[in-house]
């Protein structure tokens, strides 16, 4: 009786300490309409640990590595490069993705949506707006 007891401890023991394992894994890869999203996302509409709103649903392509981000802390704690800002006479480049339906929208046309995908509708943060600075050249600096 004393073995099946110890048995039956053991093993619900290692069964909680495996579901809980589980219920803490982050998202390892997110892709939307199989376009890659790096750094360190939590689903798979571009949200991660950094920003995690409903509204934070878009990812931004670095001009530097051409790849797609949630934020630009994701970039710098993963990727081995220094980030460049894309210059205006590159805004007309396809360079923010929609995490809720995969559109990607040029620089241009992501500043003059009105924080909404032109495809789906979905919301974007207006937030990010404060940021600009940090991914496309503007004419004066924000202060955070």
């Amino acid at each position: 009786m004393r073995k099946i007891l110890l048995f039956f401890l053991l093993f619900t023991l290692i069964a909680s300490a495996k579901a809980q394992t589980n219920l803490a894994l982050p998202v390892v890869k997110s892709s939307i309409k199989g376009i890659n999203v790096y750094g360190k996302p939590i689903d798979n509409q571009t949200r991660c640990q950094h920003w995690h709103s409903e509204l934070d649903i878009i990812a931004i392509k670095f001009k530097c590595c051409d790849k797609y981000y949630p934020c630009y802390s994701c970039h710098e704690e993963t990727a081995d490069h220094e980030p460049k800002v894309w210059p205006k006479s590159e805004f007309d480049s396809k360079a923010i993705l929609c995490g809720v339906c995969g559109t990607e929208l040029s620089i241009t046309d992501y500043q003059s949506s009105n924080n909404t995908c032109p495809k789906c509708k979905a919301a974007f943060n207006p937030g990010c707006s404060n940021h600009y600075h940090l991914y496309f050249e503007t004419d004066k600096k924000k202060i955070e």
